[in-house]
């Protein structure tokens, strides 16, 4: 069991409570989202209480993460996407900082989850459909309406553009799911190739040197990927609050 690659991901209940036949035990999971949320506000908190004109380090990367973000949302839907600033900053920092602690050792990743993922997505998709029917009431349904659509080809149209827009929560929870289970999973099984290699003697060890350097390899590989999951959920999220704002084609 030492080298499973899955039991990385069991989760496992630290607090059982059960209300009403409901299980709403304290899990691990539950565990590592709460040290999540409070890393990401501890450090952003440490950083900024202190604000000089001359930022120091941990300010600057503070900073830099605020301007990023801003920047990014700027882009993607433009001024009067900053009202969401506060929402896609945290969302960005959460997955980042869970992606961040998935990767020390005994540690669990709750991005690896599709329930977890999945509910930040339906946050993102709740969030685009009832501001945009709150601020264009029915003209929201423009977004499924392209503009220049010959008559006889609108149902289609808009048929795909319901599908299309039904399956963003999807798209965007599985890819970060599935990217952060895969490359754990297989970062678990070339670190079991070592252990179960070296454990054999000398040309065992001499075999393991391979999948050492895979390892390692795989280990920096991981840390992109854990900033870059973080920044394609956040970007998708800014495309997705822009249909709100400006639901026309």
């Amino acid at each position: 069991m030492a080298n499973d690659p899955i039991s990385q991901f069991q989760i496992s209940k630290i607090v059982p409570i059960e209300i009403g036949g409901l299980d709403l035990s304290f899990t691990n999971s539950s565990l590592f989202m709460v040290a999540t949320a409070a890393a990401a506000a501890g450090f952003l908190f440490l950083t900024t209480s202190n604000r000089g004109l001359v930022p120091s380090r941990l300010q600057s990367v503070s900073e830099m993460s605020y301007e990023f973000v801003a920047s990014m949302l700027r882009d993607g839907a433009g001024s009067q996407g900053m009202r969401f600033f506060p929402m896609v900053f945290s969302l960005f920092m959460f997955i980042l900082v869970a992606n961040l602690l998935g990767m020390f050792p005994y540690f669990f990743t709750v991005t690896s989850h599709i329930i977890v993922t999945f509910a930040l997505s339906m946050l993102v998709i709740g969030t685009v459909v009832v501001y945009g029917f709150w601020k264009h009431g029915l003209h929201f349904l423009n977004l499924f309406v392209p503009s220049g659509v010959p008559g006889i080809l609108m149902p289609l149209v808009v048929m795909i553009e319901v599908i299309s827009f039904l399956s963003r929560p999807i798209s965007l929870s599985v890819r970060l799911f599935a990217n952060m289970l895969a490359g754990h999973i297989t970062l678990k099984v070339f670190a079991g190739f070592v252990v179960s290699l070296g454990s054999l003697g000398a040309l065992g060890i001499g075999g393991a040197v391979l999948p050492l350097i895979m390892t390692v390899a795989l280990t920096a590989l991981e840390f992109l990927v854990a900033f870059l999951q973080a920044y394609v959920f956040a970007v998708l999220t800014c495309m997705y609050l822009n249909d709100a704002l400006h639901p026309g084609h």
